[in-house]
């Protein structure tokens, strides 16, 4: 695995649409409009992973983790591994986690992590984007697609962008859009897990355990302006195609999050109810990530 320095975009030794059998992955730092420098890695996938799947060649995912996630931690690589048997991935860290600068904003200005992933894997070669989100990292692809628009022709949510230092939505846009355990509205604190996480997120003593426990820093300022919820940001991605995937066992967020954005979206969203499903990237099974990468494939451009 080759590693840029820092903001350079390192260039793949295989291209996307290379007959090679065995690409290699790579690493490099990536960076925000806002400044922030991003950890990231590409698999170019597909073809070393499974020969009797052919491979969608112009297709790539973007994943975005959960809180407390990064692009090395087990659960994100699995993730990661499962979709390149489909296409190439993109996995990254957001900021204040892992090697990524900056300090986690639990899911605001994230948005601006996810844009220079997108673009990077434009750069790359491929045409066709599926971003792929899990609990707080589902939150900002919905939110990411609502304000980045499709193909950057959307005039709304500039405001908001301009407001969380957005420089242009130049290449940042999704051809489809897959949010996983994500929560419908914001502050929600209605069971025992999310309270938990309130107190990490809002308390001094959270954030210790959080930097050093999780490694995972998180910034102290509230959220001002609030940002556009996920119930928000749901109407306005249309008619880009969007999954809702959610687990019947959640245990941070209650069946009544994923119904509200499935109602949100209307007809261009699609519900799974998964039984026996717990919680974002530990609870998707290999099936069930086989099937959002053949959703993605099939409806993504």
């Amino acid at each position: 695995m080759s590693i840029g320095p820092a903001g350079h975009v390192a260039r793949s030794t295989v291209r996307p649409n290379s007959e090679t059998t065995r690409p290699t992955p790579m690493r490099t730092f990536l960076h925000t409009d806002d400044g922030v420098t991003i950890d990231s890695v590409y698999d170019p996938g597909a073809a070393v992973y499974d020969s009797s799947r052919p491979p969608a060649r112009d297709l790539v995912f973007v994943v975005a983790h959960g809180f407390t996630g990064d692009v090395d931690r087990p659960h994100v690589r699995r993730v990661a591994q499962a979709l390149a048997r489909h296409a190439a991935v993109v996995t990254f860290s957001f900021r204040g986690h892992g090697a990524s600068g900056g300090r986690s904003t639990v899911g605001d200005k994230e948005v601006l992590d996810l844009a220079a992933a997108v673009r990077w894997a434009r750069e790359l070669g491929h045409t066709r984007v599926a971003t792929i989100g899990f609990s707080m990292g589902g939150s900002v692809v919905l939110r990411h697609a609502a304000l980045y628009g499709e193909k950057d022709r959307s005039g709304e949510g500039r405001e908001e962008l301009g407001a969380l230092g957005a420089h242009g939505g130049r290449g940042a846009y999704t051809d489809a859009v897959v949010s996983v355990s994500a929560p419908a509205r914001w502050y929600y604190r209605g069971t025992p897990r999310m309270r938990r996480l309130h107190w990490l997120v809002t308390r001094p003593e959270g954030r210790l355990v959080g930097r050093y426990g999780f490694r995972t820093r998180i910034h102290h300022r509230e959220w001002n302006p609030v940002p556009l919820s996920p119930v928000e940001a749901v109407p306005r991605i249309a008619p880009t195609p969007l999954l809702i995937v959610h687990g019947e066992l959640d245990g941070y967020f209650p069946l009544d999050h994923p119904r509200m954005l499935a109602q949100a979206a209307g007809d261009h969203g699609e519900l799974w109810l998964e039984p026996g499903m717990g919680h974002a990237e530990h609870a998707a099974g290999d099936d069930l990530l086989a099937r959002i990468g053949d959703w993605a494939a099939t409806r993504g451009g």
